[in-house]
């Protein structure tokens, strides 16, 4: 069963998932286009950190970003390659979707890149009501991205 607990980045699993996922992004998206946050980045008071835990074992990561408007972001979803599949990322978005209801946010959005390597997590996202749409906050569209938006 999995444990899932806000987060302050602090423990070196956290931060070597992280690295996993900021590598990730690099890797499959042009220098200039990627948006994903480092640990500093993710250490602002509009962001809260969730991580995702099996049996102790860090199993996933996920954060949401107040916008200011009604309006959220999700951030920095990454499962860890030893659990993919295993429905970490459901639970986690589930938990983080509830979060922001709870918040009374009317809007999560996210920013994503475009291709192969990022067709499981649209597939999830897609299967929780999220569609595209516009740019949202300080984003510009381009080729390398697109952006969904859920309505809660």
């Amino acid at each position: 069963m999995f444990s899932i607990r806000q987060d302050d980045l602090s423990g070196d699993d956290v931060r070597a998932l992280l690295a996993i996922h900021l590598a990730g992004m690099a890797q499959n998206t042009p220098p200039g286009h990627v948006f994903a946050l480092d640990l500093s980045g993710l250490r602002t008071s509009d962001i809260t950190v969730w991580t995702v835990r099996d049996d102790g074992v860090l199993a996933g990561i996920g954060a949401l970003k107040a916008l200011g408007d009604g309006s959220s972001e999700l951030k920095s979803m990454r499962t860890h390659p030893d659990h993919l599949r295993k429905g970490v990322a459901a639970a986690l978005l589930d938990h983080i979707l509830d979060e922001a209801a709870t918040r009374g946010y009317r809007r999560v959005s996210l920013e994503t890149g475009v291709g192969d390597s990022f067709d499981a997590a649209l597939a999830l996202y897609r299967k929780r009501g999220f569609a595209n749409g516009e740019a949202f906050a300080d984003y510009a569209p381009s080729a390398f991205n697109q952006f969904l938006h859920l309505t809660l």
